[in-house]
């Protein structure tokens, strides 16, 4: 399931309903990615996210199917704010759930290594030093490379 949404998230929250009623689950991975003060040498205050509600969702669902098409796991969540975002807020909880710890795993970080190069937001850090958008980093593009390298 995939939600983008404006308001703040509550990751214990939404781990708790995740795996709530889940007899035949051994295990969930989560991920939860917070609003940085620093980006190398600026100060942050605020993370500004935007994005397309109905594209945007979109993108992120067919990123989910190809991780269930990939990995053998049960479920998965993911929710993403945009807006404006504060520092040490978190901006996207990732879960998955699967029989077996390793397909959990490997799914969480396929979703995120894919959503943050290609869930379509546009980001913007502002700070004492002003508004800088920013782009996904080199790092961020070999960890998505990755995959492509590897056969499901």
């Amino acid at each position: 399931m995939i939600r983008i949404t404006r308001d703040p998230l509550d990751a214990a929250a939404l781990l708790r309903d995740f795996c709530r009623d889940r007899l035949d689950t051994g295990a969930v991975v989560s991920f939860t990615g917070l609003t940085r003060g620093r980006s190398g040498d600026r100060t942050i205050d605020t993370l500004t996210l935007e994005a397309y509600p109905g594209f945007t969702e979109r993108v992120m669902e067919a990123i989910e199917a190809d991780a269930r098409a990939r990995f053998e796991i049960q479920d998965a969540l993911a929710v993403h704010r945009w807006g404006p975002i504060g520092v040490g807020e978190p901006v996207i909880f990732v879960a998955v759930a699967a029989a077996h710890r390793r397909p959990a795993f490997e799914a969480a970080d396929f979703l995120m290594d894919h959503f943050k190069t290609r869930a379509p937001f546009w980001k913007r850090e502002d700070g004492p030093e002003g508004r800088r958008w920013i782009e996904p980093r080199d790092q961020d593009h070999n960890d998505l490379a990755r995959w492509a390298e590897e056969t499901p």
